[in-house]
């Protein structure tokens, strides 16, 4: 037995691609897509007829978004559509970044995709809204829920981000394990990050151990792992979204793999935690990691929309 096959008997395994050789290969459970793969996604041929339908379906399209707006989210919608062909389970597609501070738009921009989805036949039941967990982002999931619209809340780095997504009854979390680590290590270099001290690993255990005491029923979903150890030392994890490069190491890969975490060992002597507004900003300012890795990510995918808006200007 490989190790991924060993992983699956305990861990929902997601394909962190929108390629979709990829996805066939190594048949995940779930699906998720951000901007950034979804610009990756558009420049391979399988694509190529997507992107010149999406681009033919905007120019017919009249609402208050732009044609090449319209464009990127037929394009997203579209992708998913292909990849939940192949998958059993969930795809996640991305609001843009961009509104990650607005949550009225926020809001308005998750129920045009997932109308979108509907119009292609894909019931919501199949999708996950990406949101940054910034406080409007974490507000705006909070209304989407309430509508039957399910949310991942993703650039995840804080303890109290994870808090007020559990509390607002988002149906999932993407804590960035390897985003994590990458802080730490440019801050101190020479320090022992392997294995459970590894400060991404620590932080997604902390909210898994929090989630199973506390009877929350938002799914943790572990993503952005730098090396197959960072997934070992979270086997057990509800989900883990997991680059094909990976998957591919764990698929070549032999040996046990014991079970890290399992909601039977989360102590319920774990105290209980909940936040106000005020209180997560508060946690945020104090935390320069989670602070600048949620501006970075998300301009990140902002610059990746963006210039995918701007190559699909270049086709027409």
């Amino acid at each position: 037995m490989s190790k991924l096959d060993a992983l699956r008997a305990m861990t929902v395994v997601v394909a962190d691609t929108g390629d979709i050789d990829a996805i066939r290969q190594h048949k995940p459970q779930d699906a998720t897509t951000n901007p950034s793969l979804i610009l990756k996604a558009a420049e391979l041929p399988a694509y190529q007829d997507l992107i010149r339908q999406s681009l033919q379906w905007a120019q017919g399209i009249h609402n208050s978004d732009s044609l090449i707006v319209n464009a990127c989210d037929k394009i997203a919608v579209a992708i998913g559509c292909e990849i939940l062909n192949i998958i059993p389970g969930l795809i996640s597609t991305e609001v843009d970044a961009r509104l990650s501070f607005d949550t009225a738009a926020t809001v308005a921009k998750a129920r045009k995709l997932i109308q979108m989805y509907a119009d292609a036949g894909i019931g919501r039941e199949r999708i996950l809204i990406k949101i940054a967990s910034t406080w409007e982002g974490i507000q705006a999931a909070r209304i989407l829920e309430q509508e039957g619209i399910q949310c991942n809340l993703t650039l995840l780095f804080n303890f109290s981000q994870a808090v007020a997504c559990a509390e607002a009854g988002a149906t999932l979390i993407s804590p960035f394990v390897g985003r994590i680590l990458d802080w730490y290590k440019a801050s101190k270099p020479d320090a022992d990050y392997s294995g459970k001290a590894d400060p991404g690993v620590i932080s997604v255990s902390q909210i898994y151990n929090h989630y199973k005491a506390h009877g929350y029923k938002t799914v943790v979903m572990g993503a952005s792992f730098r090396n197959i150890g960072e997934v070992e030392a979270l086997a057990g994890c509800d989900k883990l979204t997991i680059s094909p490069d990976l998957l591919a190491q764990l698929s070549s890969s032999a040996g046990d793999l014991p079970q890290q975490l399992n909601p039977e060992q989360a102590h319920s002597d774990i105290v209980k935690h909940s936040v106000s507004e005020a209180q997560f900003r508060w946690a945020m300012n104090e935390d320069a990691m989670a602070t600048e890795k949620l501006a970075d990510g998300i301009r990140r995918f902002a610059a990746d929309q963006q210039l995918l808006e701007q190559r699909l200007s270049q086709l027409l």
